[in-house]
This record gives C-alpha cells, sequence and structure tokens, in this order.
C-alpha cells in the first residue's frame, strides 16, 4: 500500500512538472504568431464540421482527405491534424488559442519523446534530458509549435516510429505486434502531410537495413506487405480522383510532365546540396517570416550542429557497422528529399524531418562526453545477434574508446561550454524571437479580422465574400463566424467573376473594386458596398 501511494504521488509530480513545462513552452501563443493564417483557418474550420456534422467543407462526410478552398484554389489537406482536432473541438468550444495549444502540445509531446529515445539508446537520463531540452529549444521545432500547419507535426509522427523501431530491432525475430506496430507509427508519418507520402515509403524501405539474418528479411518483407496494403486508400482515392493528389507537387515543385529526366536529376542535385546549406541552418533560417521570425538567427542552433558532427564522426569511426545507426544515416539523407523536391530553398516546413535525426545525432557525441574512464561493464542496449560485442556496438565503442579519450575533465569541460552556447543561442533567439514575432500582421492576415469586424457591425445580411489576389480568404470569415457563433448562413461566398447585388455589403481580397462604395479598407483587405 505504501508503495503504490508513492508511485502515485511520483506519477502526480510528474505531470504536475510537465504540466508546468508545457505551460512554459507554450507561454505567449496568444499574441506570438499573432491573427490566423488562411492555411489555418481551412483546417480548423473543417475540423469544428466534421466534429458537428461528420463532413468538411464540401460536403463529404469523413473524407480521407479534405479539400480546402474552391474553384482554382483548391488545396489537399491530410486527415490526421483535422480529425485529432476534431475530437477537440467536440468537447471545447473552437478559438483560436485552443488551436495553436493544439499544435504547440505536439511539438512538445515529440521533444520529449526524442528525450526519452535519446536515455533508451544512451541508457543515461542525463542524455535524454538534455536532448529533450535541446529540442524544446531549437527554434526550428518552437517557431512550429503555435502554427496550425500540417509540417509541424511530422515530429511527432516520427518520434513514435523511431522509439518503435529502436525496441523492434533489438529482437531477432518480429512478431505480429512488432509489425502492427512499426505499420501504424509509418502510417502516421504518411498520413500527416504531403512530405510523409514521399517519407513513409522510403521509411520503410529503410528497414532493410536491419535484415541481417534470414528471419530478420522475413520479417521485414511482411513489415513493408503490411504497410503496403494501408496504402491502399491513397491508391483507391488517386485513382477516384486523377490528378488531386499530384496536384500540389506540381505546383510547387519542378518536377512536371513533360520535363526531361536529366533536367530533373539535374536540379535535384542542385537542390539537394542547396538544402543543406550551412547559411539556412545556422545564420538565417527558413527566408518566409510566417516560418521563421527574421534577425533570430538559424534553424538550428550552432552548438547542437557541432554536437550533431562529432556524433556523425563517432558514427562513422565506431559504429557503422551497427544497423540501427546505418538507418539514423539513412534517414538523415531522406529527410532533405521533401525539400530538395520543391523549388523552394531551405523551406523549414518541408525539411521539419531534417532536426529529428540532427538531434539524433547529438546522442553519440553525448556519450562519448560523458564516457567515463573506464570502460563500462554493462552489455550495452543494443547486443549483435548471439550475443557477441563488436567494433559496431555500443558495448564495443564503450570498451575501447576508454583507452583514447582525452582527460575527463578536459570532455567534461567542453561539453559544458558547448552546452553553455546553446544557453546563449537559445536567449538570443527567445529574445527576438518575442519582440519581433507579434509584429508579422500581414503573413497572419491580422488585418482580415479588421475588415470582418467592420462588415458585421454593419445591419445588412447576407454579407458577401470576394476572393481575388490575396488568396480564398472567405475561408477565414466562417472561421471567425464559427468562433464567434455567428451562424455561416449570414455569409455568401461568391464565385469567381460573380458580384455582389446592389447594396450588399462585400468582404474582398481582391485588388481594388468597380461601381462599389467603399466602406473600409485593412490591409491588403477591403470592405464594400456593391453598387
Amino acid at each position: 500500500m505504501e508503495n503504490r501511494s508513492r508511485r502515485r504521488i511520483h506519477i502526480l509530480l510528474w505531470l504536475t512538472g510537465l504540466a508546468l513545462l508545457f505551460a512554459l513552452y507554450s507561454s505567449g501563443l496568444r499574441t506570438n504568431p499573432p491573427g490566423f493564417y488562411l492555411d489555418e483557418s481551412a483546417p480548423a474550420y473543417n475540423a469544428y464540421l466534421v466534429a458537428h456534422t461528420g463532413a468538411g467543407e464540401t460536403g463529404v462526410h469523413f473524407p480521407l482527405f479534405f479539400q480546402y478552398y474552391t474553384d482554382t484554389n483548391t488545396q489537399l489537406g491530410c486527415p490526421t491534424q483535422v480529425y485529432m482536432l476534431a475530437v477537440l473541438f467536440r468537447f471545447l468550444p473552437p478559438s483560436i488559442l485552443l488551436a495553436r495549444l493544439f499544435s504547440a502540445f505536439w511539438v512538445f509531446c515529440a521533444c520529449l519523446l526524442l528525450g526519452l529515445l535519446a536515455k533508451r539508446i544512451s541508457g543515461r537520463w542525463t542524455i535524454g534530458a538534455i536532448v529533450a531540452a535541446t529540442a524544446l529549444l531549437t527554434p526550428w521545432f518552437f517557431e512550429g509549435r503555435g502554427l496550425l500547419l500540417e509540417p509541424q507535426f511530422i515530429p511527432m509522427a516520427l518520434a513514435p516510429f523511431l522509439l518503435t523501431l529502436y525496441h523492434v530491432q533489438k529482437k531477432e525475430n518480429w512478431g505480429w505486434r512488432e509489425d502492427v506496430a512499426l505499420v501504424a507509427t509509418l502510417d502516421l508519418v504518411t498520413y500527416c502531410y504531403t512530405s510523409g507520402r514521399i517519407l513513409g515509403p522510403l521509411l520503410s524501405l529503410g528497414l532493410l537495413f536491419f535484415a541481417t539474418s534470414r528471419q530478420r528479411l522475413i520479417s521485414v518483407i511482411r513489415t513493408g506487405f503490411f504497410y503496403g496494403v494501408t496504402l491502399t486508400p491513397i491508391l483507391v482515392f488517386n485513382r477516384n480522383h486523377p490528378g488531386v493528389l499530384t496536384r500540389r507537387l506540381y505546383e510547387i515543385s519542378y518536377i512536371r510532365p513533360g520535363v526531361p529526366w536529366s533536367d530533373v536529376a539535374s536540379q535535384f542535385i542542385k537542390r539537394y546540396l542547396e538544402d543543406q546549406s550551412l547559411v539556412g541552418l545556422l545564420i538565417n533560417g527558413d527566408y518566409h517570416p510566417r516560418h521563421h521570425v527574421q534577425g533570430s538567427g538559424g534553424a538550428f542552433f550552432v552548438a547542437t550542429f557541432i554536437l550533431a558532427l562529432i556524433g556523425l564522426i563517432v558514427i562513422l569511426a565506431r559504429l557503422r557497422h551497427q544497423p540501427w545507426w546505418r538507418f539514423v544515416l539513412y534517414g538523415l539523407a531522406i529527410s532533405i528529399i521533401p525539400g530538395a523536391i520543391s523549388v523552394e530553398p531551405f523551406h523549414g516546413m518541408r525539411l521539419m524531418a531534417y532536426p529529428v535525426f540532427l538531434l539524433l545525432l547529438t546522442i553519440p557525441a553525448l556519450e562519448w562526453f560523458l564516457a567515463r574512464d573506464k570502460p563500462e561493464t554493462e552489455p550495452g542496449p543494443t547486443p549483435l545477434e548471439g550475443g557477441k560485442v563488436a567494433e559496431g556496438t555500443w558495448a564495443g565503442f564503450r570498451r575501447n574508446v576508454a583507452e583514447k579519450l582525452p582527460p575527463r575533465l578536459v570532455r567534461f569541460a567542453l561539453l559544458a561550454a558547448l552546452l553553455a552556447f546553446t544557453a546563449f543561442e537559445a536567449y538570443r533567439f527567445q529574445i527576438v524571437f518575442r519582440r519581433n514575432g507579434p509584429n508579422r500582421s500581414f503573413e497572419f492576415d491580422v488585418p482580415y479580422k479588421t475588415a470582418y469586424d467592420a462588415a458585421t457591425k454593419q445591419p445588412v445580411r447576407p454579407i458577401y465574400l470576394e476572393d481575388g489576389k490575396w488568396g480564398p480568404a472567405y475561408i477565414h470569415a466562417l472561421w471567425y463566424a464559427t468562433v464567434e457563433k455567428r451562424p455561416t448562413s449570414e455569409f455568401v461566398h461568391l464565385a469567381p467573376g460573380a458580384k455582389a447585388p446592389a447594396g450588399k455589403l462585400v468582404i474582398s481580397s481582391a485588388e481594388g473594386c468597380q461601381q462599389c462604395e467603399p466602406v473600409t479598407s485593412a490591409g491588403v483587405y477591403q470592405v464594400y458596398r456593391a453598387r
């Protein structure tokens, strides 16, 4: 009874500590980012509709993919976040803050899971805590924590897969439980974002690194088969809606029908190298202010990158024979592909898997820095088949490295300097992020709410919504009406080229208007009365 009470107290203390940490992590989300971007309003509005009607904006009940917007602006939304947010909106009133907290929660969980994975790989809570803290502070993750955009879920999709894979790969025989766990986590990656449909199959192909015996090969093939079966809904959707899944690729990529494959290959190599630019990674970050506050430094800390480089050297020198670390290097290489197939250099949202594998590289470096002067007697977390200890295992590395280590005090001093530099970089980033982040009004469509408020204060109904140069902003009106519990029937979305009846109010994202009586304007948006 006493042990049970202590366990409950420990659990309560852990939950309280995590809740306080999350409150600190999510602080400032009311105003930073400001407003709500239209690509955030779309999934939020569809999530609310699914929660209360079972159908998305287009009226299709429980779709595999959600169609956002209409006419020439249509985009395809992945199901994972919409359905998860729908569960939340089923029980809680919709709001921008709740949507941002939802996003922040999953990024927060991803960082903690990466720390847990680091602990299991190294066997040391110290290393797990350092990796988790570094992930929480990394600008790449921190800036994505409040965005209700699909790419920010990639780390949360990858972390359970990597944890599952690390556990499974230690077993000689994979049973049906291992197959189900691997397939389920691979599906989470595949169905969470457009780039997931690239990463998922490539990650499943990477399981061949663990086919080190006939039994393992059979297990890998069986897992790959079951994963392939779960892709059937995508194939069926693509057959029933030809061209829909590839439309977005053609919009953002140089891979298009009619382009010679030699040109595609040449451009891919160029873009692949560009996305490894240290300028974008460590100095400037993503050039989109929506994804990265300009002037706050790079997307990744210099000190963390140094640790990753040291870890890479350790892997190549001592651990390259271990399937797990070969897979990590493979994952690092393929994580750049979703960004490399697009035309924009160092697009942070399309490279969200990249920092996950960079952080994994820091684990061997931290193990090296914190290694004791005498080899550890523990067998290490990943023995080879047959129980043998070889150069490519953690146990072999720990046994041999002690003879070549600098003095422990020197290593501790170097690590302390790197961690201190990480703290300095994090402090500098937070200062700039919190000072300049709320100023991104244009990037997050802040003026639209001003135009919306001005229109809804008028007694004229319905209010007509016109799309123009600045995108399908009509979705904002439907979302804000939902948040305010205002009937969406008060709004009418105009078809392209259509005009509102005379005397009616129009909220427009077009440039200028003809035969109209201006009422007010806010940024690029305007409210006018039709004549």
